[in-house]
């Protein structure tokens, strides 16, 4: 039977007025818009920026910058954790995966690098301070129209009983929020890459853009 992501994430939503800890993996700046906006008020939120798929150290710090940007701006009172940028843990795990298509294997593969450090994280932080422990932790990856929610909820579900800390399941595109991310991203005029962020999206963009630039062109 096919899961309801954003029920089940209903389900574990704190019902009294007590917020919840939640250890939230983010990849930029635009995909964290609504995912915080709608977690927020259930929530205490740590941010924890993990991506060493992103294809340089400019890109890194550039996305870095524009979420703890955007945690000022939306007046929210929260950590943003920056991991150090290490790519060669990226390029490790895609080893044999670089002709792999966007959306497969070597996504698969980077989905679960970084959930697995936000995992890790979360479940050392608990052990060294039980008093603050996190009680979930997830991803605002779900939010792109082009990410697997299955693939992500499964990843992460499979990791929080590795290392004993709760996935909260999410699907953070429905309810209109990518539409919504949108809204927000030009309302605080976010930096908004056109790729995912490795080299191999970075491939696929300009492949795409220029037989998009192709076809306009001989409409003409």
């Amino acid at each position: 039977m096919k899961k309801n992501y954003e029920q089940l994430m209903e389900s574990h939503l704190p019902k009294s007025g007590e917020k919840k800890r939640l250890l939230l993996h983010v990849c930029c700046a635009p995909c964290s818009t609504a995912v915080l906006e709608s977690l927020e008020q259930y929530f205490s939120i740590t941010i924890f920026f993990y991506n060493p798929n992103l294809d340089s150290k400019s890109e890194f710090e550039h996305r870095a910058e524009e979420c703890k940007r955007l945690v000022k701006e939306m007046g929210f009172s929260m950590d943003v954790i920056v991991s150090n940028y290490i790519h060669e843990e990226f390029l490790e795990i895609a080893k044999g995966l670089e002709k792999e298509p966007e959306r497969g294997a070597r996504c698969d593969a980077c989905f679960n690098l970084r959930l697995e450090e936000t995992a890790q994280y979360g479940a050392g932080w608990n052990k060294e301070h039980p008093d603050q422990a996190f009680d979930y932790f997830c991803t605002s990856l779900s939010i792109s129209p082009l990410k697997n929610a299955v693939v992500l909820n499964e990843i992460g579900e499979a990791l929080g009983e590795k290392y004993g800390i709760a996935y909260l399941p999410s699907d953070f595109k429905k309810k209109s929020r990518y539409l919504r991310s949108i809204e927000l991203s030009k309302e605080h005029n976010l930096y908004r890459q056109d790729y995912c962020g490795c080299e191999f999206s970075k491939a696929e963009s300009i492949r795409r853009n220029k037989e998009r630039e192709k076809a306009e062109s001989c409409s003409k």
